[in-house]
Order: C-alpha cells, then structure tokens, then sequence
C-alpha cells in the first residue's frame, strides 16, 4: 500500500449557519498520484483546496499531511493560482523567490533556485521582465515555478489552465506531466480543482467526483489507462461519459 500523502477526514465548512458549502467529506492523496476534484459550479472545490493548504480552516473535521494535522500553510504544500496572482511591481525572478520567503536560505541562495526553477520551466532570460511582458502562460509557468520553489511534496492547482486558450493549456498540461516524472523535482502528489471533465481524465490518477452544495464525494473514479492517453479511445470516452453521468445526478 502506498504512503498516504494528504488525508481530508469529515470536513465541514459553511459561510455562515444557512449558508452550508461542503459537508462532511473525506478522501485521501497517496504518493505518486495525481487528484483531479471536480463538481459542479458553486459546490466549494476552491474552498475545499484552500483547506487542504491550510489557507482556511474548516468548521469540523481535518486535514493531515504526512500524519500531521494542517493548522496553517506548510512549506511541504505548494500552491498553484487560477488567476496567476503575481505582484506586478516585482520582477519574475522576485515573484518566485516569494516561494522561498519561509526556506532558512541566504537571499543569494534563494535567488539562485529562483533562476534554477525559471530555467526549469522555460523561462529563462526573463528573470528580470516583468508580469506585464509575459503571454498567460508564461504567466501561469512563473506561478508554477513560485509553487515549485519550495521544493514541497504536495501540489495543490486551482483550475490552473482555465484562464490559457486551448493550445496553450494542451501544451502546458504536457510540460506539467513531464516535469512531475522529473525525479529531480519533489512533488509527490498533486490535487487539482477543475471543471473540465477531459483535463481530469487526461491527468489523473484519480478523480474525485463532488456532488451540489452542500457537497460531500458522489464518487471516487481510479485511471489506470496508460500515458500518453488517446481522447478519442472507447476507455477514454467511457470514464468521460461516468463523470458526467454522476455530475448529472
């Protein structure tokens, strides 16, 4: 059995008393695996993600990483934005180097991985441009970058490829699967918040299926089909055809 990463136990979270946004739900993360959450529109995927990396506290249950319970942000949890949330007054490399802002490292150190993880991600010779200069998926590989930095176990993506165009997105969800083979890096595990039901089974490992507000899991859907996966397969198309089905209930 592999190693349990991430473990969410009865979580409950509500705006206010009649305002219930998910009710006691559970899954876990375990090494190696790749989580696609999706559900739909207004069910609290985004809170739940923000709970999970210790940003927002739930009214009831936990969150455990690594055994530990999460009681606020962890070095080990890195964080990728849907709208980027880059500060447009620092530069690219000053973005990323937020991400080592908790590291006990030198500034020159935290530069140097800053430079290392743009080269990694292809955007090396814009460490010193500016957000503004940047297309939105260069944006979105500074984000990434910022997440990486930190060299955590766990990366949580918030509908990381919702704002790109398609051919952007397709060409970053590749470099994305890519760089998590890459042993050099450390995530383990990824989470990932998405409504789109083909980026979840393009991805994933795992699909966890969230039913409306106040959601609880409808379904928990495992991917064994092998990478690179063909969209237009029967197998392909059947675990589309059960997401949407179960969306619909």
């Amino acid at each position: 059995m592999r190693q349990k990463m991430i473990q969410i136990k009865d979580i409950s979270y509500s705006v206010d008393e009649d305002s219930p946004v998910i009710d006691d739900l559970s899954f876990d993360c375990e090494k190696d695996e790749f989580i696609s959450i999706i559900g739909p529109s207004g069910c609290g995927k985004s809170t739940l993600l923000r709970i999970i990396a210790g940003l927002m506290k739930p009214d009831k249950g936990k969150v455990m990483y690594l055994g530990k319970e999460v009681r606020g942000p962890s070095i080990g949890i890195g964080f990728v934005f849907q709208d980027f949330a880059l500060l447009p007054w620092l530069t690219n490399l000053e973005n990323v180097k937020i991400g080592c802002s908790r590291m006990n490292l030198s500034d020159s150190e935290k530069e140097t991985k800053s430079e290392i993880m743009l080269d990694k991600l292809g955007l090396g010779g814009f460490e010193k441009s500016y957000p503004n200069v940047l297309s939105g998926g260069m944006k979105q590989r500074v984000g990434i970058a910022r997440a990486l930095v930190s060299d955590p176990k766990i990366l949580l993506m918030d509908e990381p490829f919702s704002s790109l165009d398609q051919l952007t997105a397709d060409t970053l969800r590749s470099d994305i699967i890519e760089h998590l083979k890459n042993k050099n890096l450390p995530v383990n595990s990824v989470i990932m918040v998405t409504h789109n039901v083909e980026e979840a089974v393009w991805l994933s490992d795992k699909i966890v299926i969230l039913s409306k507000k106040p959601s609880h899991v409808s379904a928990i859907r495992h991917i064994d089909l092998k990478r690179p996966r063909n969209k237009r397969s029967g197998e392909f198309l059947d675990i589309m055809d059960f997401i949407y089905a179960t969306l619909a209930k």
